[in-house]
């Protein structure tokens, strides 16, 4: 294995990353921008509002996408071990 190997290896490690984390983190922080909103109009300033929110999203995602992320984590695996039995 050699340091081009290493590093596409690599590369595609923090690819997967990004594409399992992305939409997790971008529907949550989309979430917490309304709802920021919300509390500038309305005066509300509570923490746990934004909080609740935020988790019920994340936990709606991993319902919803959580086969998927698997699947696209399992095949990164199985790649790394194809990689190490040569």
């Amino acid at each position: 294995m050699d340091a081009t190997m290493v590093a596409q290896v690599l590369r595609e490690g923090v690819w997967v990353v990004i594409k399992l984390c992305a939409p997790m983190l971008l529907l949550s922080m989309s979430v917490g921008v309304l709802l920021a909103i919300f509390q500038a109009v309305t005066q509300i300033h509570e923490q746990t509002l934004s909080f609740i929110f935020k988790l019920t999203v994340v936990m709606i995602v991993l319902l919803v996408g959580g086969g998927w992320m698997m699947e696209n984590l399992l095949d990164y695996t199985r790649g790394l071990y194809e990689l190490m039995r040569g």
